[in-house]
């Protein structure tokens, strides 16, 4: 289980006449990190620099973890914001701070303590959940055990993803991975056939 952005946020810093505008939201792929970075853009078009970075997954063990610096020198930008994302743990996160420069150059120093306060900023503020890794398991069995498998995952915190009908029933379920082998027990108890589908997160 690990912490994750329960909504969106933004937040501003002003540091000798530069704007800092730090924008924090869930996302759950590279692809939805890159549409904020996007947004962000459309909605700041003038603005001199759009930096990020984003976490997807447990952050202790991320699938996949990015940052730029959007023109901004070498390691001042991108990798601040990522570093106090890493610091707070908190997964499945974009950042991305939007630069207006005042006029008064702040230096590689100041560029790094500017970029890590606005993302301290934000994500000090951001509403947060908690995450549960989950693994999806498809489960086959007669009719008459349909109803106490759902009421198995109800009790247990399971999730129905599908069913099917066919001339058995086919149920694809999202499992707490804590509650897996307790799963795999009532099945092996019910005459349920058991099979691990895939690895995931829920979303």
């Amino acid at each position: 289980m690990f912490p994750v952005p329960a909504q969106r946020l933004s937040r501003e810093l002003v540091i000798k006449k530069s704007r800092f505008i730090a924008w924090a939201a869930p996302v759950t792929s590279r692809d939805e990190a890159l549409q904020l970075l996007a947004e962000a853009r459309r909605e700041y078009p003038d603005a001199g620099h759009h930096c990020w970075a984003y976490v997807i997954g447990n952050p202790q063990s991320a699938t996949s973890a990015a940052m730029n610096d959007d023109g901004e020198p070498s390691g001042t930008a991108g990798k601040p914001i990522l570093s106090v994302m890493q610091h707070k743990g908190i997964g499945n996160l974009v950042v991305v701070v939007i630069r207006y420069f005042g006029g008064v150059k702040l230096g590689a120093g100041g560029l790094v303590r500017a970029y890590a306060g606005a993302t301290e900023k934000v994500l000090s503020e951001l509403p947060l959940k908690t995450e549960q890794p989950v693994t999806v398991c498809i489960l086959n069995m007669d009719f008459s055990l349909e109803q106490l498998l759902r009421h198995w995952l109800h009790t247990e915190g399971g999730e129905l993803q599908k069913v099917d009908y066919s001339e058995s029933v086919q149920l694809t379920v999202a499992v707490p991975n804590a509650k897996l082998k307790s799963l795999e027990q009532f099945c092996l108890g019910s005459g349920i056939a058991f099979q691990l589908f895939a690895d995931g997160l829920n979303e």
